[in-house]
């Protein structure tokens, strides 16, 4: 009598400890030794089946055996949690990832079809550039004209394909020595902004044409004025063309 007795009792205590499980449970993401829901419920269980298979001793070991089992399977689970996190970062790192090197994909390609459209344009025109005009007896660049140089050597350092060619002129008055060596002077001061604008020597052409190509009439003073000119213009580096007039 006595022992079944303190086998009621036991058994009481591990139901009524089921009754009590859902207040008493811990968070699943507790620590070892903090408690979880499947620690406590293995403990409950243990008690239960311990106590009716070996009473108060079966109990005992029916619930050590089941706080193990039951915080084993809660680690289990936290494991998998953590596992599925990290599943889930990689995931959006890897789209990231994705997103960033379409981003360089498109821009690449897009530097591309710019370079592709300047090298069309430059085959097309075979020739682009500007002219740069003087006053009389004078060599020097005037301030006006350095914003589009510096921008045309801007150009041309972008386009390693290309080159320069500088050529000076003059209008008919003064004799032909004094006219080569001034629009020779005009044609190095314009190169010598170009290369200040980052373009190199070797791409630059200089040419001196002096008044050997003017058509003014004799004193027709506009005229003379359109004469005294630079004109740079950029080229294939395939080009054929002579770079200087002996």
């Amino acid at each position: 009598m006595k022992t079944s007795r303190l086998h009621a009792a036991v058994l009481g205590l591990a139901i009524g400890g089921c009754a009590a499980l859902p207040a008493l449970a811990a968070d699943p993401a507790d620590d070892r030794g903090q408690g979880s829901r499947e620690s406590d419920a293995g403990v409950v269980a243990g008690l239960a089946i311990g106590a009716v298979v070996g009473g108060p001793v079966g109990a005992m070991i029916g619930g050590g055996a089941g706080a193990l089992l039951g915080d084993r399977y809660h680690r289990q689970k936290q494991t998998s949690a953590a596992l599925a996190q990290d599943l889930n970062k990689s995931e959006a790192e890897r789209a990231r990832l994705s997103h960033s090197l379409a981003e360089l994909d498109g821009s690449l390609a897009q530097s591309q079809a710019h370079g592709a459209e300047l090298g069309a344009t430059l085959q097309h025109t075979d020739e682009l550039g500007l002219d740069v005009s003087f006053r009389t007896n004078d060599d020097s660049v005037a301030v006006q004209s350095m914003p589009p140089l510096l921008k045309l050597g801007a150009l041309l350092v972008a386009m390693p394909q290309a080159r320069v060619r500088v050529a000076g002129y003059a209008d008919p008055r003064g004799s032909d020595e004094y006219n080569d060596e001034l629009s020779l002077r005009r044609a190095q001061s314009v190169a010598a902004v170009l290369s200040g604008a980052g373009v190199p020597a070797g791409r630059i052409l200089i040419e001196s044409h002096g008044k050997s190509e003017s058509a003014s009439a004799a004193g027709d003073l506009d005229g003379y004025a359109l004469e005294r000119r630079v004109t740079v213009r950029l080229e294939l580096a395939a080009s054929d063309q002579v770079a200087s007039r002996d």
